[in-house]
């Protein structure tokens, strides 16, 4: 029994980042050796056990076989004899085809470290082609590590546009779809893997509603780059340098989809686009079971950004609509995200990126203003509940009027 360091730790390790997990894999044993030292099995579809005591996780060496279709069309094969060569020919990208020995010594059958130094994503072999998932970890390995110059091998995005053209990328399921997507929004540069799907011909099969966007125009005096789906990635790219919260990325990523829909006799404009966002957010949030804080804050973005970006043009009226549309008050976490969503929109623009964004500014200070309404005395004056939420509405109005005297910009 032999037990090898495999995968994204060896692949950081020689990439001088930090390792954040390990996994193992482990030559010439069964299942009952491992359960006999006290590895504790989990998962189903392939021999996975977790060490007694670091609770990492030691896979058996295995191959495996395609027999059907999409992410589960496989069956494994381990045995004692299956060598860790074998068990790396198996891998999607060189890259994480490597192996440490016990002795320390790297294991690279694939010419991971090559393609390391190199800066390329490359498959290890065609069989990458028998799982769509591996599109998305492409994209998503393009995305991570696209600030240190790494690219996609033109022969593997050939690969990619040959699955999707082949029907392989329909058979992704909303799960992973949205795991590989929810990851690739955390990490750094998630517009790259946006771009990698739509380059491949996938982001029309997974996010069809973010590849129509592309190729209709908007107002070149408020849009320069004019593209809807070029000013989407553009704001996701933004939302990833002002948060690191995937929430607001997403929400800036999904925020214009109903521009896609606009009638083409009214075109550059699209007015009314923001309830048609909010349509399209829903559908495909159900459709790839996002979870409800991304759903709900996407939504709120799609419908409200334009409010925001006109702030200083708003009654105080409005404006507290907004703020109790977006359940301010109650829920100020999310506000923020609110905002620094409706901010990367602003600043996704060519030529916008470091304009000041001060309707923020207001909206925050509208938001303090109106909570800090002393409304100690309404309970005493003998008004029944309607009457005191109206006296409260009038009270926050006249708060933000005064906020708005002193942060409006010059004009």
């Amino acid at each position: 029994m032999e037990v090898y360091l495999v995968g994204g730790a060896v692949r950081d390790q020689q990439l001088g980042l930090p390792v954040k997990e390990r996994d193992w894999c482990v030559v010439g044993a069964t299942p009952d050796d491992l359960k006999s030292l006290g590895y504790r099995p989990v998962g189903n579809d392939f021999p996975v056990f977790l060490h007694p005591e670091s609770n990492e996780e030691y896979a058996l060496a295995r191959t495996e076989r395609k027999t059907g279709t999409g992410y589960h069309g496989f069956t494994f094969h381990t045995s004692p004899d299956i060598t860790i060569e074998e068990d790396l020919a198996r891998r999607d990208l060189t890259i994480n085809a490597m192996a440490v020995g016990p002795d320390g010594k790297l294991i690279d059958p694939c010419n991971g470290l090559a393609d390391i130094e190199s800066r390329t994503l490359r498959h290890v072999s065609d069989a990458f082609a028998e799982d769509p998932v591996r599109i998305l970890r492409a994209a998503r390995f393009a995305a991570r590590f696209h600030s240190l110059g790494f690219r996609v091998a033109r022969e593997t995005m050939q690969l990619m546009k040959r699955m999707v053209v082949d029907g392989e990328a329909d058979e992704l399921v909303p799960e992973r779809v949205w795991k590989e997507t929810e990851a690739a929004l955390a990490g750094s540069d998630p517009q790259v893997f946006m771009e990698v799907l739509r380059e491949c011909g996938a982001l029309k099969v997974v996010f069809a509603e973010i590849d129509a966007l592309f190729g209709i125009p908007q107002p070149e005096k408020w849009h320069p780059e004019i593209d809807c789906g070029i000013h989407s990635l553009m704001a996701l790219e933004q939302a990833a340098a002002l948060s690191k919260d995937a929430e607001v990325r997403f929400a800036a990523l999904v925020h214009d989809l109903g521009k896609a829909t606009t009638a083409k006799t009214i075109l550059p404009k699209h007015t009314g686009h923001e309830h048609r966002s909010v349509k399209l957010v829903k559908s495909l949030s159900k459709r790839l079971r996002v979870p409800a804080a991304f759903r709900e804050l996407a939504c709120l973005v799609a419908e409200f950004h334009t409010h925001l970006h006109r702030a200083f043009e708003l009654r105080p009226s409005t404006v507290l609509k907004v703020l109790n549309r977006a359940d301010a008050f109650r829920r100020p976490p999310r506000f923020d995200k609110f905002l620094l969503a409706c901010e990367a929109d602003a600043r996704g623009r060519t030529g916008f990126e470091d304009r000041p964004y001060p309707q923020a500014e207001y909206l925050r200070a509208a938001w303090k203003a109106a909570s800090e309404v002393d409304i100690s005395d309404l309970t005493s004056n003998q008004l029944n509940g309607k009457e005191i939420g109206k006296e409260i509405e009038r009270r926050r109005q006249r708060a933000i009027a005064a906020v708005r005297k002193d942060q409006e910009p010059p004009k």
